[in-house]
């Protein structure tokens, strides 16, 4: 199943790709292609639909893997075209961030780069010359593992397993991930998102710590803890062309 988390992250590229055109559903589509990756991915953002290819794939097989996903796409595209709010977010005073599903100011004082929370209002304390986007997304960061620790231990409870380590990952293919060795890893970025869906994040990965798969006695777990994860699951698929981009 194509990954949806990709379309908020806008990485820096190291070359330019190159430009192309397919007709996709009846419409002529741009679309950018970079050639040597390890993998076939597609991801959609504010640059338009993108693609990184092995050397070895033929340009047939790359559209047809655009073809195969024709709904997709044109629904993206669409989506970004009727967005008229941007994502590319440049922090300074005054500004408002989406923190929980609600929306928060951010005030910018003078100080020694740290960052406190006033009720719904983040302060940056900084110097003059500061990164304030380093110094918003650390605090993003802080307030992400303490609010997504206190839903794994709540779900954990109710499994009747100690709750693992719990990090935090930009990973660009994955909401959370689950390994028996390092913990859970939840995406800080979900903290801008309603509670309800970092918990259904969270809950999938917590099922993970009885059932390393996805097999229909994992499902069942998730629905133990989150009954309503498919509306929850689909519901993030249509969230990741809204959030800020930092």
């Amino acid at each position: 199943m194509l990954e949806q988390l990709k379309l908020f992250l806008l990485p820096p590229s190291a070359s330019a790709p190159k430009t192309r055109q397919i007709l996709v559903a009846g419409q002529v589509v741009d679309y950018h292609l970079k050639i040597g990756t390890r993998r076939l991915s597609m991801t959609i953002d504010e640059r338009g639909l993108r693609l990184s290819a092995p050397t070895r794939l033929r340009l047939a097989d790359i559209e047809q893997f655009i073809q195969g996903h024709s709904n997709w796409v044109v629904q993206k595209l669409d989506e970004l075209a009727r967005c008229d709010k941007p994502r590319q977010m440049t922090v300074k005073d005054g500004v408002t961030l989406p923190l929980l599903g609600q929306s928060i100011d951010v005030r910018v004082l003078p100080g020694a780069n740290r960052f406190r929370w006033v009720a719904q209002t983040l302060v940056l304390e900084a110097r003059p010359e500061a990164d304030l986007t380093t110094l918003t997304v650390r605090a993003l960061k802080a307030r992400a593992l303490n609010h997504f620790g206190e839903r794994l231990n709540h779900y954990t409870a109710q499994i009747n397993v100690p709750p693992p380590s719990l990090g935090l990952t930009a990973a660009r293919t994955r909401w959370g991930s689950c390994s028996k060795h390092s913990g859970i890893r939840i995406h800080w970025r979900l903290i801008h998102l309603p509670p309800h869906l970092g918990d259904y994040v969270v809950a999938h990965e917590a099922a993970h710590l009885l059932e390393m798969n996805h097999s229909a006695k994992f499902w069942r777990i998730v629905e133990t803890l989150y009954p309503d994860w498919q509306t929850a699951r689909n519901e993030l698929k249509n969230c990741t062309t809204t959030l800020p981009i930092l």
